[in-house]
């Protein structure tokens, strides 16, 4: 975890534009590549660093250092800000592939690079022990942003079975991850 990016997120909150600034300068790209790779629109994905960058500097994105990595926080920001975006123009373009292949594909360090290759390898191989019907379900609520009703109409399923089956793929993706960092990483993948 860098201390740097703890101590500028703390400056941040006390409204020190230069610590935003580098932030910014430090993130952008990788924002950027993850946000268009997410919405596959250059204004779209503007716009979400945008919104991403004022939620910092007004306090409506809280960073919680027990919980992880700034970047990693930083990205999640991102991702439920573009879900929100994509959500308000209904155009949902990105695929479970396209959203992994966006996780790594400009970072501001090499040591991000490793962990977050590290992290998607981990995912990547808990997603595939998913059946067929669970990945659909994580991909359409997770990546593409639809509400369980409207995955539950695309799919002619009762919601309760779409609700089930989301559950259900998340307790699985817990458990074979818990296993597999247990064993000691991806060395098999």
């Amino acid at each position: 975890m860098s201390s740097r990016d703890i101590e500028l997120y703390h400056r941040i909150q006390q409204k020190d534009k230069q610590a935003l600034e580098e932030i910014y300068t430090k993130y952008e790209k990788l924002l950027y590549s993850f946000a268009f790779k997410m919405c596959g629109d250059k204004e779209l994905a503007e716009e979400m660093i945008q919104d991403v960058f004022m939620k910092l500097w007004t306090d409506k994105a809280t960073y919680d250092e027990s919980k992880g990595k700034f970047s990693s926080w930083l990205l999640t920001v991102a991702r439920y800000t573009g879900i929100d975006l994509i959500r308000k123009r209904k155009n949902n373009h990105v695929t479970l592939e396209e959203e992994q292949d966006s996780l790594h594909e400009e970072t501001p360090s090499s040591e991000d690079i490793v962990v977050w290759k590290e992290q998607r390898a981990l995912v990547q191989k808990a997603v595939r022990s998913l059946s067929r019907e669970q990945i659909q379900m994580v991909d359409l609520f997770y990546f593409k942003g639809h509400t369980q009703k409207e995955i539950a109409d695309q799919c002619d399923l009762p919601l309760g079975t779409v609700k089930g089956r989301i559950r259900l793929a998340l307790k699985h993706l817990k458990k074979e991850l818990e296993n597999i960092k247990r064993k000691g990483g991806v060395q098999d993948v």
